[in-house]
């Protein structure tokens, strides 16, 4: 079987972890990953954050390493229809590129044609922002995003951080932690079996 097209949506400060392993990993087994943002062109380069528990109330956030766009925004909307998916991945990029009409629309496209949505940490957010998407889903995410997740009409799932969730096309995630378990599901859902000799 062919590798699927993924489309991930990124913008400025979205989570290091969630760009990179999720990209690499699907890429080694063969799937293409498509990273795009609002705006940008393919060979632009986006910051990166890495989000961590150090013993404070909520995470602490440093500068990440630089990640790639490796296809043009305006490109990837006009050819929505050649995606197998789409993966929203977290940090802090989901809270502004969510107020985008063009993310929104992309998200929408996905969801009326019931292709794979994947989503981890505050990626979710993405999600919340296009009436209905949510509506009676079971989805994970950073527990600072239950809230939202619940006023959309979602069902939030309070994952263990290694763990994965999976409602059907939907899989998700509460952080970069999961990602993992996550990556797994992503795989079964998009139909690719790996087998050990």
């Amino acid at each position: 079987m062919s590798g699927k097209k993924i489309l991930m949506l990124a913008g400025e400060f979205t989570e290091e972890y969630e760009i990179f392993v999720f990209q690499q990993g699907m890429e080694a087994v063969g799937h293409i990953v498509h990273v795009v943002c609002p705006d940008k062109n393919e060979g632009d380069l986006i910051k990166t954050s890495l989000h961590d528990f150090e013993g404070d109330q909520t995470y602490t956030e440093k500068l990440g390493h630089f990640a790639e766009i490796n296809k043009t925004f305006s490109e990837a909307e006009v050819e929505l229809d050649s995606y197998d998916a789409v993966y929203a991945a977290g940090g802090r990029g989901p809270e502004y590129i969510r107020t985008d009409p063009r993310v929104q629309a992309i998200v929408k496209h996905f969801h009326d044609e019931k292709k794979p949505i994947f989503t981890i940490c505050h990626g979710v957010q993405i999600l919340m922002a296009v009436p209905g998407v949510l509506k009676g889903r079971k989805v994970a995410g950073l527990g600072a995003c239950q809230p939202e997740v619940v006023a959309v009409g979602g069902i939030f799932i309070d994952v263990e951080p290694k763990e994965a969730y999976v409602d059907g096309n939907m899989v998700s995630a509460k952080g970069w932690t999961g990602l993992a378990a996550f990556m797994r599901e992503c795989l079964k859902v998009l139909g690719t079996t790996i087998t050990h000799s």
